[in-house]
């Protein structure tokens, strides 16, 4: 087995932190992590890379750390995307089979894929993932494989396509391979996030990702294990932290400091007896502020994110399909009292999500920062090099045509 074929490795470029997860197939297909690499990054902006440099070497020593906790070298990686380039829509393929009613072929699913995708595009945009939601036979909905024996005269697809910008993808994939990476894949973070965070009866049932990122807050939204909705939103953790540095006149890297160490978005959870060490600006000695106040100034930021996820989803129309409730994963979610303002916000159940089911260095990745890195690593065991991501469980017709697919997308491109 070769090397890329053996390891397999996630990078999440993110706006304040760059994470590389290493990872190997187990013996029975799952993914035990086998390094773990984490570098501050101030390349990147809202989800878009601003300084090539530094972004680079955000990479590489992300990447180095992983592969000294590793034990081995590695030379290729998916690699995530978001920022406000990036737009998801619902799309409709059809395609009238000849003459009279007969039985669908694999070609005819790759035909009617083919229609699905067929979309006059800017010259500046390209397709990044196309994600089948469910097949239609002669009208007949809710058919996730209409190969193997279903005959019809009519074949439709109704598909969830993620479009992106060419520019801000290829500034993405030249920032690793000048790290020293081969780009195998280029995977939307929310779609990486919900490989490591979610379950399949949440993925079943109807269940919001909410991912909360240093710049960007981006959304996926599943029913019937099918991706229904996907947004980013252009705000995220350093908005608390800029609030923080202002509200409390502290500078920036202690802002993110006490963020961490102190944040809490419901004064309410807060002692009245609580306090913390605010740094000065330009020498001035460090105060003892009540933590009650730091929350005063999260609060209405938290109240201002979470609004707008709110409204993403219910302009979507997807809000009443959601009955397993929200889950709150990314480096953002680990503020203090979210999950209990999120359910307040949203009226529905909220949960944390951290990766799970994975092994090798459990300890290490729990945590709602690395869902991304992790979801990308699983996304590879899965995916090794096609730009396809199929997000109806694993039916029995992606395994019959998803080489054939592969190939095909990849001429496209």
């Amino acid at each position: 087995m070769g090397r890329l074929d053996r390891y397999v490795v996630g990078l999440d470029v993110g706006t304040t932190k760059v994470c590389a997860v290493i990872g190997a197939r187990t013996a029975d297909d799952g993914l035990e992590v086998l390094g773990v690499g984490l570098a501050p990054s101030g390349g990147q902006r809202k989800g878009l890379v601003v300084n090539i440099e530094s972004t680079v070497e955000a990479i590489k020593s992300a990447v180095e750390e992983a592969e000294l906790m590793a034990g081995v070298s590695v030379d290729a990686a998916f690699v995530g995307t978001s920022g406000g380039h990036i737009r998801g829509f619902n799309s409709r393929g059809m395609l009238t089979l000849e003459g009279k009613a007969r039985e669908i072929t694999e070609e005819d699913v790759r035909r009617v894929m083919d229609a699905a995708r067929n979309l006059d595009l800017p010259n500046d945009r390209e397709i990044i993932h196309l994600l089948p939601r469910e097949f239609l036979v002669d009208g007949q909905d809710g058919i996730l494989d209409p190969v193997g024996g279903m005959s019809a005269s009519r074949l439709e697809v109704n598909v969830h396509l993620v479009v992106g910008g060419v520019v801000a993808v290829q500034n993405l994939v030249n920032c690793a391979n000048r790290a020293g990476l081969e780009v195998r894949a280029v995977v939307l973070e929310q779609l990486a996030s919900s490989e490591a965070t979610l379950s399949d009866d949440e993925r079943e049932l109807g269940v919001g990702l909410v991912d909360i990122g240093g710049g960007t807050t981006d959304i996926a939204c599943y029913h019937h294990r099918a991706v229904c909705h996907t947004a980013v939103l252009p705000t995220g953790g350093e908005h608390f932290t800029n609030d923080i540095a202002v509200g409390l006149r502290t500078p920036l890297l202690e802002a993110e400091h006490i963020k961490i160490r102190a944040g809490c978005v419901l004064p309410e959870l807060t002692a009245s007896d609580q306090t913390v060490e605010v740094p000065g600006i330009g020498g001035r000695g460090a105060r003892l502020l009540p933590r009650r106040q730091l929350s005063e100034i999260l609060r209405p930021r938290a109240v201002e994110v979470l609004d707008l996820v709110r409204d993403e989803i219910r302009k979507s129309g997807f809000a009443d399909t959601l009955h397993a409730g929200i889950v709150l994963t990314g480096g953002g979610a680990l503020l203090e009292g979210l999950p209990e303002a999120a359910e307040q916000r949203f009226g529905l159940p909220v949960r944390l999500g951290m990766p799970a089911n994975v092994g090798g260095l459990v300890d290490v990745v729990s945590s709602p920062i690395y869902s991304t890195a992790v979801g990308l690593a699983l996304y590879g065991l899965r995916d090794r090099g096609g730009h396809e991501h199929y997000e109806l469980g694993d039916p029995a017709w992606y395994r019959r045509i998803g080489g054939r697919v592969a190939r095909w997308v990849g001429e496209l491109f």
